[in-house]
């Protein structure tokens, strides 16, 4: 997928500034990246099966044109190469409109949004479990979980912030790395946005001495 895919040289710049912004906080900040959150085959297949039955109503009105071609085709002709025509035909219709479907552009069109958007929080909250973001010391860990196919951006914050930094103020962090995700320029948007979450939690949990970096600043990117 184009725009998916990072260098080595953007994921030590998005390393490099998550570590620059835990410099200034005993906040811990988790990055992870994942192509799509779900597989969404059985809407694809959905998809599919109503452009091919589409195909097949509307080839029905042709049906004295096809058996007349198909007569000219075959010498034995029967009506069984009419039948095996508008079987075959439909199967082949709804396979090229289910890879279709998989075309990221068509996929945000077919999955209906409430599904997305429950997909990628249910998949962000997994790996926020999952990678013991939830288990820092102090409680003080986010997570910045982009899926690229949605275009959808959830940050996930412990116990500890939630107390004292309301979900709104992450609002503009998340609309900006979206933004990237759309002009597939995401590595200058998180990294920008990484800093912001770092001046964020400084305001109220600045570094300590005694500081220790509980997760790892590297970006993980998710197969699946």
């Amino acid at each position: 997928m184009p725009g998916f895919k990072l260098s080595k040289d953007d994921m030590k710049k998005i390393g490099s500034a998550v570590k620059a912004a835990e410099s200034k906080t005993s906040g811990e900040i988790a990055t992870a990246m994942i192509k799509e959150s779900y597989n969404y085959a059985i809407y694809e297949l959905m998809f599919a099966m109503i452009i091919g039955l589409l195909y097949f109503v509307i080839m029905m009105f042709f049906a004295g044109s096809i058996e007349q071609w198909l007569q000219g085709k075959f010498w034995d002709y029967s009506v069984n190469y009419l039948i095996m025509f508008y079987g075959f035909s439909t199967f082949i219709m709804i396979t090229i409109f289910y890879f279709i479907g998989n075309i990221s552009s068509i996929d945000r069109l077919i999955v209906p949004k409430k599904i997305r958007n429950q997909k990628v929080q249910e998949r962000a909250t997994r790996y926020f479990m999952e990678s013991g973001i939830y288990n820092t010391k102090d409680r003080t860990g986010i997570l910045i979980f982009i899926s690229i196919m949605e275009r959808r951006v959830e940050l996930l914050a412990d116990s500890g912030i939630n107390e004292k930094i309301s979900v709104e103020k992450w609002q503009n962090i998340v609309d900006n790395i979206i933004e990237g995700i759309k002009q597939k320029d995401i590595t200058v948007h998180l990294t920008e946005s990484i800093n912001e979450c770092g001046d964020l939690l400084a305001e109220h949990f600045p570094i300590q001495a005694d500081d220790k970096n509980e997760l790892t600043d590297d970006i993980d990117i998710l197969e699946k």
